[in-house]
C-alpha cells in the first residue's frame, strides 16, 4: 500500500510540474542547454554595464473570443524554448546581487499557473516547470515584475528590439500589456512620448560612428521620404544637412534619448540567428524534408480538375502526417494568372485547368520553418511556352545556386540569376534586350531560413552553416507588353540551400526540378487517387 501511495504522489507531482518526460509530446526539441548557449553568446557580445530585456510575443485575436494559435517570438523562444505567452527575460551584462545575496545574469519572468485557464487552454509550467524543464534558476512569476528592482542609473545601455504595436490589455495579472508598461515605467522609457518610428530613426543615428554614418544617412533619408510627419523634424534634417562624418557624429553625440538602444541588440541577434548549430541543422533538415515530400505527393496528385485549397491541403495533410506543426507562413497556391501574385494565399480558385500551379510552401517543424516552391503543369505536361519560361527560371536557379559558397557576397546569387533570367527574357523576345529595365523579376533571390521564413542575418558574405533560399521566378501578368501567348505564365523554383566550408548542399533536392522529372513523377500513381468523399448537395 505505502508504494502505491508513494507512486501516485510521484505521479501526481510530475504531472503537475512536468518534471518527469513527457509522451504526450514529441522528444525532439532543442534541449535546455542549447538555450542556455545562446544566451551566453549574447552575453558575450554585449556592451559593458547593459541589460539585453526580450519579451514574448503577444496573444493575437482573430475575432470575438477566438484567438490565433500562439506563436512565440522567435528571439524570445532562441533564448529561451519557453512556448507561452505573457513573458519577459533580461540579460545582465555583468553579474547581479540579489535580496537574498545570491548572484545572477539572468532573470525570467513567467505566466503563472492558473488551474482554471488551463482548463480552457492546456498547462501551463508555471514557475517550478520553467526551473525544470528549461534550466532556468532565477524564476518569478509575471505578476511580481512590477516590483522587481530594475535601476536604470545602474546601466549605460539597456538594450531593446522595440514593442510590439498589437497587444491588448487582460484580466491577468502579470500579462505582457503589463510586463511592457512596467518596463518602460521603471527605465524611464521615452519613445511613447516621442514616437515610435521617430525614436527607432533617433536610436540609428545614436548608434552611428564616423566610418558608416554616410549609410545611415541613406537610410534615414528613406525613410523620411516616406512620412510626412518625419521631414518636419529639426534633428532628422540635420543630420541629412551635415555636409561630412564628423558633423553628423557630432550631431548623434547630442541626441539625448535616454538609455535605451534598440540597435545594437539587433545587430547582436543578426548575427547570432545567421549560422546554425548542429541542432538547428537538423530540425531544418527535416522540415525541408518533409516540405519536399509534400511537392513530391502533390506532383503524384495533380489533375486538372483541383481547387486551389485542395493542393493546399494534400501538401499540409503531408506535413500532419510527419508531426510538424504548423506552417511556416501561410501556403501559396496560385492556378495560372494567380501565380503572378507573388504572396497570393487566398487559394481559392475551383479548378486549375491545364494551367501551370505555382506551390510556394513550407513545414514548420518545432519552430524552424522550411520553404520551397515548386510549379508544375496541372495537366501533367508543359506547354511549349510554359516550359520555355521554365527552362530560363530553372538556369537561373542553377546560376544562383553555385554562387551559394563562403566567402561570396550575399547578393551574388541575385546578380547571377537575374543575369540568366534577362538574357533569357530577351532571347524569347519578351523583353528587347538583356538591358531592358522590366518587372517580370520583381523580387529578391535568397533569404536566411530558421526560425523565421524570412529569418535574421547580417545579409553580407556568406559564411559557413547557414541556410539560405535561391528562387527566382518569372511572372508575366496579363496585358504585359508583350505576345499574349505569354500571359498568365508564373514560375518559381525554391530551394532551400546549406552552405559549408566544403560547398553547398541542397536540402530539398528530394523534389524533382527539372522540368522532364516533374513530368515523369506526374504519371505516378498517388496515394490520393482513391480517397473519396461524399458528394454534397
Amino acid at each position: 500500500m505505502k508504494k502505491i501511495i508513494l507512486f501516485c504522489f510521484i505521479s501526481l507531482f510530475s504531472i503537475d510540474f512536468g518534471f518527469a518526460q513527457n509522451t504526450d509530446k514529441p522528444q525532439d526539441f532543442l534541449p535546455a542547454s542549447f538555450h542556455k548557449e545562446r544566451r551566453e553568446a549574447v552575453r558575450k557580445l554585449m556592451p559593458a554595464r547593459s541589460v539585453a530585456v526580450f519579451f514574448a510575443n503577444p496573444v493575437r485575436n482573430r475575432a470575438n473570443d477566438v484567438d490565433y494559435h500562439y506563436h512565440q517570438d522567435p528571439d524570445f523562444y532562441y533564448l529561451t524554448g519557453y512556448p507561452e505567452p505573457n513573458a519577459v527575460l533580461l540579460i545582465f551584462s555583468e553579474n547581479q546581487k540579489g535580496t537574498d545575496g545570491k548572484s545572477y545574469n539572468e532573470v525570467v519572468f513567467v505566466q503563472k499557473k492558473d488551474p482554471r485557464a488551463e482548463q480552457w487552454t492546456g498547462k501551463r509550467m508555471g514557475v517550478e516547470g520553467v526551473k525544470a524543464q528549461l534550466g532556468f534558476e532565477q524564476v518569478f512569476e509575471g505578476s511580481t515584475f512590477k516590483n522587481f528592482p530594475l535601476d536604470p542609473f545602474s546601466f549605460d545601455k539597456i538594450l531593446i528590439l522595440g514593442f510590439q504595436n498589437d497587444v491588448r490589455p487582460s484580466k491577468e495579472e502579470g500579462d505582457l500589456s503589463k510586463l511592457i508598461q512596467n518596463f518602460k515605467t521603471k527605465t524611464n522609457y521615452q519613445g511613447d512620448q516621442i514616437g515610435e518610428d521617430r525614436y527607432a530613426l533617433y536610436n540609428m543615428i545614436k548608434a552611428t560612428t564616423v566610418q558608416n554614418n554616410a549609410n545611415v544617412a541613406q537610410s534615414i533619408g528613406r525613410a523620411v521620404e516616406k512620412d510626412a510627419n518625419l521631414k518636419q523634424d529639426k534633428v532628422l534634417q540635420d543630420f541629412l544637412a551635415a555636409q561630412n562624418p564628423e558633423q553628423r557624429l557630432k550631431i548623434a553625440q547630442n541626441i539625448n534619448i535616454g538609455k535605451h538602444d534598440s540597435y545594437d541588440l539587433v545587430e547582436i541577434m543578426d548575427g547570432l540567428r545567421e549560422t546554425k548549430s548542429a541542432a538547428e541543422i537538423k530540425l531544418l533538415r527535416k522540415a525541408i524534408s518533409i516540405t519536399a515530400i509534400g511537392q513530391i505527393e502533390m506532383m503524384k496528385a495533380m489533375h486538372p480538375n483541383m481547387s486551389e485549397s485542395e493542393i493546399q491541403g494534400i501538401h499540409e495533410f503531408v506535413y500532419k502526417k510527419y508531426g510538424s506543426e504548423y506552417e511556416g507562413y501561410p501556403s501559396i497556391v496560385g492556378g495560372g494568372h494567380n501565380g503572378c501574385v507573388l504572396h497570393y494565399i487566398e487559394n481559392n480558385k475551383p479548378k486549375v485547368g491545364n494551367e501551370l500551379v505555382l506551390m510556394d510552401l513550407g513545414a514548420e517543424y518545432h519552430g524552424y520553418t522550411a520553404d520551397v516552391t515548386r510549379t508544375i503543369p496541372a495537366n501533367g505536361k508543359f506547354s511549349a511556352e510554359q516550359k520555355a519560361i521554365y527552362e530560363i527560371v530553372y538556369e537561373a536557379q542553377e546560376a544562383g545556386i553555385k554562387e551559394c559558397k563562403v566567402g561570396n557576397s550575399f547578393r551574388s546569387t541575385h546578380l547571377a540569376t537575374a543575369k540568366v533570367v534577362s538574357e533569357g527574357l530577351a532571347r524569347l523576345g519578351i523583353i528587347a534586350t538583356p538591358e531592358t529595365k522590366h518587372n517580370y523579376f520583381p523580387h529578391g533571390t535568397s533569404h536566411y531560413l530558421g526560425l523565421d521564413v524570412h529569418d535574421r542575418g547580417t545579409y553580407g558574405d556568406f559564411k559557413p552553416n547557414t541556410i539560405i533560399t535561391v528562387e527566382p521566378g518569372i511572372y508575366i501578368p496579363e496585358n504585359s507588353p508583350c505576345d499574349k501567348k505569354w500571359w498568365g505564365i508564373a514560375v518559381r523554383i525554391e530551394d532551400d540551400i546549406l552552405i559549408t566550408e566544403k560547398g553547398f548542399e541542397v536540402l530539398s533536392a528530394a523534389a524533382p526540378r527539372k522540368a522532364e522529372e516533374i513530368e515523369k513523377l506526374m504519371k505516378e500513381k498517388s496515394i490520393f487517387e482513391d480517397y473519396k468523399l461524399p458528394k454534397l448537395d
